[in-house]
């Protein structure tokens, strides 16, 4: 059966928490969200690495709130995956269904969007640093000459192959064009105060994500902090290699380096990280097709099953802080969405109502959950 991606934990608990903050008075401290992207971490090798001590940040994370294990049940590519994640949406609404089929996510559907209309641009910070170039992306719509393309296209190149099914032939003045879409996060960065994306390694990375830390020091805010090396020697070397250990150890070093930022500028204790990623690997090969095995490593200690929060989760009747049916999750809305509504944080998107999402079968064995939007009940939870 083909394994496809739905949404992962990551920020299932950004909008109560940063809600809790905001109903408070004045003088409560902010709360602040960390998203860690370990792009391609195997859940399996993970616990490898853990169980040999080898993530020793990781570990002291997990000890402080929980590390869940996530099976994951639709495409297993990164496109797919972040995009989902930082939306809460199915790709039937983003129109982001993989690598090679996508459109820039309508405006108004990321997190981003909806927290800087929220609490308004002069008082949260939304920041993405990102090791990928392509596939986490924010370019503009594009027009190259096709022919060299489609030469690579007839040599057999699947990226190529990839990016002739995905654009459109177009031809001007007698000479063929390819015309491909904006990437998806084009409309989301308009609204951002920092998208860097295409820095590659986990170094660069890192070391921009103290920078603008330091630089946002006193705002709330978000991050989104995309560590690509895992994916790159994964895909290089394979699974099962030691380059790709090493890059999990990469990840650790950084997130140790992160917290201790944190602590330096007295923020720590108002900061909920979670560490998770895209998509698994494939045991032992360069490839992540069938890839669903992943985690959520985090220092909230409120976090339970299926995403939810002891801090705020919401009346599985229907009632959820303001009437019966207010704010039941619509058809197609995922565990981010779900929380967003039960917590009076944010509107939904134009057209978010309802949705085309399809309601597929639930795994064999898997009982329903009380309260979830169909999306959750696509994703296990489990401890590891």
């Amino acid at each position: 059966m083909r394994r496809v991606m739905v949404v992962l934990l990551g920020v299932a608990l950004l909008a109560g928490v940063l809600t809790l903050a905001s109903e408070r008075s004045q003088r409560a401290t902010p709360r602040n969200i960390i998203l860690i992207g370990w792009d391609g971490a195997q859940r399996e090798h993970v616990r490898e690495c853990l169980q040999r001590g080898e993530l020793p940040n990781l570990a002291r994370l997990a000890s402080e709130g929980k590390l869940v294990a996530i099976d994951i049940l639709r495409t297993t590519d990164t496109k797919a995956g972040w995009t989902q994640i930082l939306t809460g949406y199915e790709p039937e609404k983003t129109g982001v269904f993989s690598n090679g089929r996508y459109q820039p996510i309508p405006k108004g559907y990321t997190v981003f969007e909806r927290l800087e209309q929220h609490f308004g641009a002069d008082h949260i910070a939304t920041v993405a640093v990102i090791g990928k170039k392509g596939n986490v992306d924010a370019d503009p719509p594009t027009k190259v000459p096709a022919g060299p393309i489609e030469q690579r296209v007839r040599a057999g190149r699947p990226q190529a192959q990839q990016r002739l099914r995905q654009g459109r032939i177009i031809v001007e003045n007698g000479v063929r064009y390819l015309a491909e879409p904006s990437k998806p996060f084009y409309n989301a960065r308009q609204a951002m105060d920092v998208f860097i994306n295409g820095l590659m390694r986990d170094d660069v990375v890192g070391a921009k994500t103290l920078e603008l830390l330091e630089r946002y020091k006193h705002k709330r805010f978000f991050f989104f902090v995309h560590f690509a090396e895992v994916d790159h020697q994964g895909h290089q070397y394979g699974e099962n290699s030691e380059e790709y250990n090493d890059a999990l150890i990469s990840g650790d070093r950084w997130l140790g380096r992160i917290v201790q930022k944190l602590k330096e500028l007295n923020l720590y204790d108002s900061t909920l990280i979670y560490v998770t990623a895209d998509h698994g690997f494939d045991e032992g090969l360069k490839s992540h097709s069938d890839a669903p095995y992943v985690f959520l490593a985090t220092n909230d200690k409120g976090v339970v099953r299926r995403g939810h929060s002891r801090r705020h989760r919401a009346d599985h009747s229907g009632a959820v802080r303001g009437g019966p049916e207010a704010h039941r999750p619509a058809a197609g809305w995922s565990s981010v969405d779900q929380t967003l509504q039960s917590t009076h944080l944010v509107s939904r998107p134009a057209g978010g109502e309802g949705g085309a999402a399809r309601r597929e079968p639930r795994p064999p064995g898997e009982q329903p959950y009380e309260g979830s939007s169909p999306c959750l009940r696509r994703v296990k939870y489990a401890s590891m």
